[in-house]
């Protein structure tokens, strides 16, 4: 009786390499079934502890201790590849319950784990706790390579392969290949007929998840249903909410571990993190373009296919980024939502307003690394550049003259055009430049 209980709690017959003799015998039971599963029994077959209150089972191919035997038995299929729970909507198969389990959250679009700093909802518990990292700074996981450390790890084993270059996940319909397993299993789907797809009527992009596609047709509408109930603001995503309503209370749970600077988003660390490095480990095929972090590289990636999905409805002019367009709108209407706390001078754009501060602070946080000049802004950099490689990408197509910034190449078209659009409003004189401009109203200063 007491056999068959225990066959009851475990829902399988126990493998022969697992050695229980400190219980009675007779437990071990279907002996070519677990010669199946296991191939090398004798490497799986666990060390026996004596009854001490601590772990008694040990696996031994990887030496992690359990205490009870039906947990090392669920363990040991990760080491077999058995995966005995697969999933009735896609077919995906997985080694143990849990996982299929969470799983099951990516049809459903179910997040029940929250993170209680900003807000933000996951699927799994071990993806929060991955998430905490993000605001604690936490990175235990370190490459031996080139010793950069991050928050998961399977970061790190997705880092790596930038040293190596490796792309083991290979589709079996069309041979392309991939980094990630994720990025192979969101492949697949392009070639499977039965997986769901829900389509977007406007625009007509699709979805393997129906909350993704609910989400995406916001962008449309322009809905927000998730309004700030301290200066009304309202936004398209709850997690956008949380982080906003940290302006109000100047909490920044997001800080830099490098130099300790605080930031209320997690997209202002990450961009201010690439002043701390070189490293630019995602690549871009159809330019060999190289960039810090997955976001600019999607966008840059819009530069390629010219896709651009968002139109402004006042003027026409399309965007491939949707908070691009969000900003541009702010020239129409004339918004401008960031202030400045110190001068109280305001600005369209977060990005400027935080350009900006850096004046009052004198903060230059971007370095050129062939002559050591800093700078305010990412963008003077970019451009400082330049003058060391003597890029000259903008070009005059009546007489051919090139320059390396594009405001340069507007000055010169008005020699060719004769524009004058800058005036002095004491004689009404006018002048192809501002410079030219502001040194001719020194002479009306000297009059007066």
């Amino acid at each position: 009786m007491e056999d068959e209980s225990k066959s009851q709690l475990l829902g399988k017959t126990q493998p022969e390499n697992i050695d229980f003799s400190h219980e009675k015998q007779g437990e071990m039971e279907n002996k070519s079934h677990s010669k199946d599963i296991f191939a090398t029994k004798n490497n799986l077959k666990p060390k026996k502890f004596p009854h001490s209150g601590s772990k008694s089972y040990q696996c031994k191919e990887c030496g992690r201790n359990f205490t009870r035997n039906n947990s090392l038995y669920r363990h040991q299929l990760i080491h077999t590849g058995e995966k005995p729970y697969h999933c009735d909507i896609c077919g995906r198969m997985f080694s143990q319950e849990n996982s299929l389990h969470r799983h099951k959250y990516i049809h459903t679009g179910k997040k029940p784990y929250q993170c209680d700093i900003c807000g933000k909802r996951y699927t799994g518990n071990s993806d929060l706790s991955w998430h905490k990292r993000t605001h604690t700074g936490e990175k235990p996981y370190c490459c031996d390579v080139c010793g950069k450390s991050f928050t998961g790890n399977s970061d790190l084993s997705r880092h790596k392969r930038i040293h190596m270059r490796e792309r083991p996940y290979q589709c079996e319909i069309c041979d392309k290949t991939f980094s990630t397993s994720s990025h192979l299993y969101r492949h697949i789907r392009i070639h499977s007929e039965d997986n769901p797809s829900y389509q977007c009527n406007i625009c007509g992009q699709t979805f393997s998840i129906s909350a993704n596609l609910s989400r995406h047709i916001r962008i449309h509408t322009g809905e927000k249903p998730y309004q700030c109930d301290i200066c009304g603001k309202a936004f398209s995503r709850k997690y956008v909410l949380f982080s906003h309503k940290n302006s109000h209370s100047q909490v920044k749970p997001y800080h830099c571990n490098i130099c300790g600077k605080m930031f209320s988003y997690s997209t202002g660390l990450n961009s201010h993190k690439q002043t701390h490095t070189e490293d630019t480990p995602y690549h871009c095929d159809g330019s060999d373009e190289t960039f810090s972090d997955s976001i600019s590289l999607s966008s840059h990636k819009h530069t390629h296919t010219e896709e651009k999905l968002y139109c402004c409805d006042v003027c026409g002019k399309s965007f491939s980024v949707n908070s691009n367009l969000c900003s541009h709108k702010r020239t129409h209407t004339g918004e401008k939502p960031y202030h400045c706390d110190i001068c109280d001078k305001t600005f369209s754009r977060s990005s400027s307003l935080s350009t900006h501060k850096r004046f009052h602070t004198g903060e230059k946080p971007y370095h050129c690394n062939i002559c050591g000049k800093s700078f305010f802004a990412a963008s003077g950099l970019y451009f400082h550049k330049r003058t060391h490689t003597g890029e000259k990408p903008h070009h005059c197509e009546i007489c051919g003259k090139t320059f390396s910034m594009s405001y340069s190449l507007s000055n010169h078209k008005r020699t060719h055009t004769g524009e004058k659009p800058y005036h002095c409003g004491d004689c009404g004189k006018t002048f192809t430049y501002n410079s030219s401009l502001y040194r001719h109203k020194r002479i009306h200063r000297n009059d007066k």
